[in-house]
């Protein structure tokens, strides 16, 4: 039997690993894997604006590095928006499994600068989770970014889902479905991607 993966799994910019959205999907990725959650050192003190980029990838390599002590299997950076986004700049520096993006703020919310100079320079297999109503990540400009990307990328759509994956109440009715049908294609599509790329 192959070793279990570990998903480092960071949190967004606004909340921390102990909200209501990360906790549910730790839950649910540890149906596939070992799982290690945390906060970014401006989480943990109380600060609303997170921490500079550089300091955000030294925290996160740190987390990696003691993480990858206990690990048995392959290590994958599993991040909400923000997390996903340090989590591609960490694996242009160390060796991972791949990198899944729950959420991948390809434009500032603040000033809408592109952050796809990361994605260019990846080479770590990586999979974008993203919903078809996010603001932060517009479908045509990520398919533009992914077509000069050279890592192997994957993308799902969750169709009429927000920056937080979370479908609108009219897609739900119109497809007949429910939040919880969405979440499990994402995590049969990270359970896909994970054994692709854990190889």
């Amino acid at each position: 039997m192959a070793a279990r993966p570990l998903f480092l799994f960071a949190h967004g910019a606004g909340a921390p690993s102990s909200s209501a959205w990360m906790v549910g999907w730790r839950d649910r990725l540890a149906s596939l894997g070992d799982v290690a959650a945390f906060d970014y050192p401006y989480m943990r003190a109380g600060r609303k604006t997170p921490d500079r980029l550089p300091a955000l990838i030294a925290a996160h390599r740190a987390v990696l590095a003691s993480s990858r002590a206990r690990a048995k299997g392959p290590v994958f950076l599993v991040g909400k928006s923000m997390g996903g986004r340090v989590g591609c700049h960490v694996a242009l520096e160390e060796t991972v499994a791949g990198v899944i993006c729950l959420g991948y703020p390809l434009q500032s919310g603040a000033t809408g600068a592109m952050r796809d100079e990361v994605l260019i320079a990846l080479r770590t297999p990586i999979l974008f989770v993203q919903g078809s109503r996010d603001s932060l990540c517009s479908l045509d400009k990520l398919a533009a970014v992914r077509a000069r990307m050279t890592a192997p990328s994957t993308l799902l759509v969750v169709a009429g889902g927000n920056h937080s994956l979370e479908v609108s109440a009219a897609q739900r009715k119109a497809s007949g479905t429910t939040q919880a049908d969405s979440d499990a294609a994402v995590l049969k599509a990270i359970a896909v991607f994970v054994e692709a790329t854990a190889v």
